[in-house]
């Protein structure tokens, strides 16, 4: 596996750095994995992937698979680089504004969701989720949207233990967004919508949230147009690339 289309750099160890890296985009992997994905024999990918454990550069989930690792994240935020980001803000408050209700926007890390970037409701009843806030994957209409366009095999996995079946996912994927209704937490409705990357990958989900008694036990058809406009903007701003 090339990192990118001109194959090696010349410098070995960071070439198969960048292997183990790269094939930790998609999802979490046990030493097997990184193995098959990258072509390393198994000690040097053991050697690289716990070399790169030590500078955070990657984790491990709670079932001991290999994962991205915060540090990641917060060289891309020094950097400036992510553009997701630094669109999040002004369409998450247009998207509070427009609905009346908290804003969120969340990415997956492993077998969790993380709040990367949130515009909260003014006042009055409302479900404050704050940034950096870790949620798992297995209940909730952002976690739905997340799940829903994995691989075979990882959205089966996925799908244990998960408060949604396969069969609302396929509903989600029909329609191009999801809702849950006292899922994650009670009395708390939400809807969701993908947001995709340059290669049409969903890299987040913008969700809005709040109570039953506001959004009602069918709150997508409240508010599933603002998600899906909302969620093409940010979408359009990772695909334009940098300014």
């Amino acid at each position: 596996m090339d990192t990118n289309s001109g194959g090696s750099s010349g410098v070995g160890v960071l070439d198969k750095a960048a292997l183990v890296l790269s094939a930790l985009e998609s999802g979490p992997a046990t030493l097997a994995g990184l193995v098959a994905a990258t072509g390393l024999a198994r000690p040097t990918a053991h050697r690289m992937a716990v070399a790169l454990e030590h500078h955070r550069l990657l984790a491990r989930d709670m079932q001991g698979r290999f994962v991205l690792g915060p540090r990641l994240a917060e060289l891309a935020a020094a950097a400036g680089e992510d553009r997701l980001l630094a669109a999040a803000g002004p369409v998450l408050a247009h998207l509070r504004d427009v609905t009346g209700e908290s804003a969120q926007l969340y990415r997956r890390q492993g077998d969790m969701r993380i709040c990367v970037a949130a515009a909260e409701r003014l006042s009055g009843l409302r479900d404050t989720v704050p940034v950096g806030s870790t949620l798992p994957m297995k209940a909730g209409s952002a976690a739905q949207v997340l799940m829903a366009w994995e691989e075979p095999e990882r959205l089966h996995a996925g799908l244990q233990g998960a408060r949604f079946t396969a069969t609302a996912l396929s509903g989600v994927r029909r329609r191009g967004w999801a809702q849950s209704v006292g899922e994650r937490e009670p009395g708390v409705a939400s809807v969701s919508a993908p947001v995709r990357g340059p290669s049409n990958r969903v890299v987040a989900a913008v969700s809005v949230s709040g109570p039953i008694e506001r959004l009602t036990r069918h709150p997508g058809r409240m508010h599933a147009q603002a998600l899906l406009e909302s969620a093409g903007r940010l979408t359009e701003a990772l695909r334009r690339g940098p300014a």
